[in-house]
């Protein structure tokens, strides 16, 4: 079966792996051959979050390297998608539904746009997060 797109890209903290992580990186290949996926540094989701993962960024980039449906994983250090694209040259970037009114979306989604690439949302996994993970082990 031919895919859509020949690279794709998403990105994330991917702290306390849950089903929602499965299911956007699932959804993401099955559009595209080669599946790109950066996961934050612990700088960066401090930077972002404003607190440190749980699960430190060594092992959380092994665990997403071990799923099936990602071909290649990388180190984000910055959450800029447009630097991204500009030094993996995806044709896609896919993105959980949550992120589609950001401004920051908005914005990569004209940024690429005008590249070619687009920017797809997926639904986001209703009721479970790892911040939902997190205040629910207090």
């Amino acid at each position: 079966m031919d895919k859509k797109y020949k690279v794709g890209y998403t990105s994330g903290v991917f702290d306390l792996f849950h089903i929602g992580h499965l299911n956007i990186l699932r959804k993401a290949k099955e559009q595209c051959e080669h599946l790109i996926v950066g996961v934050s540094s612990d700088e960066l989701t401090i930077r972002l979050k404003g607190r440190p993962p749980v699960i430190p960024y060594e092992q959380r980039l092994a665990i997403v390297e071990s799923i099936r449906y990602v071909d290649q994983a990388v180190r984000e250090d910055d959450a800029d998608k447009y630097q991204a694209w500009l030094m993996l040259h995806y044709d896609a970037l896919f993105k959980g539904s949550d992120a589609a009114e950001r401004p920051s979306y908005k914005e990569y989604e004209q940024k690429l746009g005008k590249e070619g690439i687009d920017v797809i949302y997926f639904p986001y996994t209703k009721g479970v997060s790892s911040s939902k993970i997190k205040a629910y082990m207090g």
